[in-house]
């Protein structure tokens, strides 16, 4: 497959109805593939509000197992609309044992794989490690019709370890659902600072491994439940790149949009030839990046 039409839905969520959050995504995913979108992936966590903002055992009961409600409606409308989707959910594992998961579903095939994210952040708005379990399913691209896809959600996208570990093992793309944005008591420097790292950071990903990056993330403003606190404001510019970092499409910082690229897998072929960083990477001196820290 030389070429690739791959879409992306970024979205605001109003509140924590679940059919009501996947009948809008399903609008926008309908609506890419009927532009001819053959896979496309929605952001991290977009069955509901972005509940990390505080610590709250009541929001356990927003998780759900895999299979599910949320896998069951996905899957109907991957079938339905013959794409590749990628997903993500609060997955319930069992009793007590929470994961952020990614699921991707192939056409007609159903569910074809899961990713269970690695990296937990926990910082002021987002205490994810009160909720989720780092994941236990290493870094294996899921394999589709499409393709290899290496599937890493939100903070995984900071680790080049992540996006590496996934190419090594032949992801053709790397995708990242995510939920990220300011503290509103952030400056305005400062908020241009985060949002030019993780330009960056994510578009390095692309270089350094000669692949497609492509990242969704959520939009608009979440109030915090935590009298005094400022809430977040999802900064959105959901993104595609290309396999040298190029930016191919990008969104705004405050619109509900789609995006939808035609990625010509051939021409990653033929980065890969002319920058070949797998042949010449030193694996004989890299044993000290299995340390939490060289003394």
């Amino acid at each position: 497959m030389a070429k690739l039409k791959v879409g992306l839905v970024q979205q605001a969520v109003a509140g924590n109805d679940k059919l009501a959050n996947w009948s809008k995504s399903a609008e926008q995913v309908r609506k890419l593939a009927a532009d001819g979108a053959e896979l496309v992936m929605l952001q991290e966590l977009h069955s509901t509000l972005y509940f990390c903002q505080e610590e709250n055992t009541d929001y356990f009961d927003l998780a759900e197992p895999i299979p599910g409600p949320a896998t069951e409606y996905f899957s109907a409308l991957a079938a339905e609309l013959n794409i590749v989707l990628v997903t993500s959910l609060f997955e319930k594992r069992g009793s007590g044992l929470y994961h952020n998961t990614a699921v991707v579903f192939d056409r007609k095939e159903g569910m074809v794989g899961k990713y269970r994210k690695m990296h937990i952040p926990d910082d002021p708005g987002f205490y994810e490690k009160f909720y989720f379990t780092p994941g236990d399913l290493g870094f294996e691209p899921i394999q589709t019709s499409v393709g290899k896809l290496g599937v890493l959600v939100c903070w995984d996208q900071w680790y080049p370890e992540a996006a590496r570990l996934m190419a090594m093992r032949g992801a053709d793309m790397l995708f990242y659902p995510t939920a990220i944005g300011w503290d509103m008591t952030d400056t305005l420097d400062e908020r241009e600072r985060q949002h030019t790292a993780w330009h960056t950071i994510q578009r390095a990903h692309a270089v350094a491994n000669s692949v497609p990056v492509i990242v969704a993330n959520r939009t608009g403003f979440e109030a915090s439940p935590i009298d005094g606190d400022p809430g977040i404001q999802f900064w959105g510019q959901s993104f595609i790149a290309g396999p040298q970092g190029e930016l191919l499409a990008q969104a705004s910082s405050d619109k509900e949009e789609t995006l939808l690229v035609e990625l010509d897998l051939a021409r990653t072929e033929k980065v890969k030839r002319i920058w070949p960083y797998f042949r010449d990477r030193r694996i004989d001196a890299y044993e000290d990046l299995t340390r939490r820290w060289r003394d």
